[in-house]
């Protein structure tokens, strides 16, 4: 159960409803941290905004590189509706969620390209606290992706972070958007991550 109820369509007024019809209709159903942030009605509409506006804006990466970053994120925050939110979305993307099951050795494992290596390692490196990015890092990276690939990356993994800190901090879980094991987190009931 979350630590802030959510809203239920009964509560909703005119715009969570319509919001609420929208992400059912896409998702099957009302993504819980939609359903809490609507206790906000104005904090629940700019997120609303700022999700379609960041989704849309967000088409210079390849998917694979920028869903398994995110998803990196969520996994080392511990966000477990986070990882099963982005393990149903690389889904729907026609990516590969078996190897999600690697990611804690993603390093090593050959699952995984050396782009999305070194997406997954600047990831850590930015939700790392303090951050831990190198100028060698951005660099690469820039090789690889150009500059607006970096911003864009770079976007995305401070977006997570917020996502994920803040729903795990609410008590927001896993809603059953995927299935398996791709979406546990290893240490969700441990005090970090291993």
């Amino acid at each position: 159960m979350t630590r802030i109820p959510a809203v239920s369509p009964q509560e909703a007024g005119p715009l969570v409803k319509v919001a609420y019809k929208f992400t059912q209709r896409r998702f099957e159903q009302v993504p819980e941290p939609f359903a809490v942030l609507a206790n906000h009605p104005g904090l629940f509409t700019a997120s609303a905004v700022h999700e379609l506006a960041a989704e849309r804006a967000s088409k210079k990466l390849p998917a694979n590189i920028r869903e398994i970053a995110v998803f990196r994120v969520a996994w080392t925050v511990g966000c477990s509706w986070c990882v099963d939110f982005g393990t149903m979305i690389q889904r729907l993307d026609g990516l590969d969620i078996d190897r999600l099951q690697n990611i804690g050795d993603y390093a090593e494992s050959p699952l995984y390209s050396e782009d999305e290596r070194a997406a997954i390692a600047y990831a850590d490196a930015a939700t790392a606290t303090p951050p831990t990015v190198t100028d060698e890092q951005v660099a690469d990276l820039e090789r690889r992706f150009g500059r607006d690939g970096v911003v864009e990356l770079t976007y995305q993994i401070a977006l997570e972070n917020m996502r994920s800190r803040m729903y795990s901090s609410l008590g927001i879980t896993e809603q059953g958007f995927s299935s398996g094991d791709a979406c546990r987190v290893p240490w969700a009931d441990d005090a970090g991550p291993a």
